[in-house]
């Protein structure tokens, strides 16, 4: 088959690209290089550096393609709270602008990488697809406005949509920007170098940490299931991990004492994370593989920024 994955050279992005190279397809890449790194990428996918608000350039990306994968999208919480208008204009506008050119090089397909951020504080875990998504931050509104265009353009377009609320993602090569950096390769980082861990809230709120290769199964199985059309589906671990938990878990991975600041008056964001992922065994035979011990093992021991050991 032949897909266009915009985003394609970001840590999700480019983990789906090589996976799907590596299954024999032919892949095309659209992104601007503002998180992504085109070094990531296998040599022979065609690589084009561009905005994903630039219809025409997506008019020529899209002729000849059988799926579209979209993962074009600013993604810090933080830097969300500081530039609405941008994440706003990027993620949404992105989107818009994807389905547009879509429709005009008719094209049938699309799996859109939401985030589980989208169903903000629930009192209900396992998070199930049926609850009413309440968005805590200007990005996880971004992800979910960008859903109900996905589902209404989709309908009215005739584009197969498959929308996948993808949780904590991480293993080698996930970003570690110098502000607001992910849980787990910060922790990683910090453990390897012998800095003291910074625990907000206690350490108390939990999460639901997914390794890449287990999401990249879902995405590749959402680009060729049947029956899956303006499907919602959970993509996570399905385990529920406290961040002291995570910390106890890197500790023993790592064989490192850790010290730890526990600030708990700090915001720590929403209480508690975990994924049903009941649709997503039904939908596209999901079951993730790897646990949270092993795939701190793989990233400490496949990421040359954890070599210091």
């Amino acid at each position: 088959m032949r897909y266009l994955v915009t985003g394609g050279a970001g840590f999700l992005g480019s983990a789906l690209v090589n996976r799907l190279v590596n299954d024999g397809h032919a892949v095309r890449v659209l992104d601007d290089l503002s998180a992504g790194e085109r070094a990531r990428l296998d040599p022979s996918v065609a690589f084009t550096a561009g905005d994903i608000r630039d219809v025409p350039k997506l008019w020529s990306l899209l002729r000849g393609v059988d799926c579209v994968y979209h993962f074009a999208a600013r993604v810090s919480v933080p830097e969300s709270v500081l530039y609405p208008v941008e994440y706003n204009s990027i993620n949404v506008g992105g989107t818009v602008a994807l389905l547009t050119a879509m429709r005009d090089a008719q094209i049938k397909r699309l799996v859109f990488a939401s985030s589980g951020a989208v169903y903000g504080e629930q009192q209900q875990q396992p998070m199930t697809e049926a609850l009413m998504p309440h968005p805590m931050t200007p990005y996880a509104v971004s992800k979910r406005s960008s859903e109900l265009y996905v589902q209404a353009v989709g309908a009215l377009w005739g584009i197969e949509t498959v929308i996948l609320r993808v949780f904590n993602a991480y293993g080698p090569g996930q970003p570690l920007p110098p502000s607001h950096p992910p849980v787990v390769p910060h922790y990683l980082r910090q453990a390897i170098t012998g800095a003291s861990l910074v625990i907000n809230g206690g350490g108390r709120q939990t999460r639901d940490f997914v390794y890449i290769s287990d999401v990249t199964d879902a995405l590749v199985a959402a680009g060729q299931a049947e029956g899956v059309d303006r499907a919602i589906l959970n993509v996570g671990s399905g385990v529920e991990t406290s961040i002291a938990g995570l910390a106890d878990t890197i500790e023993r991975v790592a064989g490192k004492t850790l010290h730890r600041l526990t600030n708990g008056e700090a915001d720590a964001g929403v209480s508690r994370m975990v994924a049903d992922l009941s649709l997503a065994r039904e939908k596209l035979g999901y079951r993730p593989r790897v646990s949270l011990p092993e795939g701190l093992r793989l990233t400490l021991g496949n990421d040359p920024r954890f070599s210091r050991r």
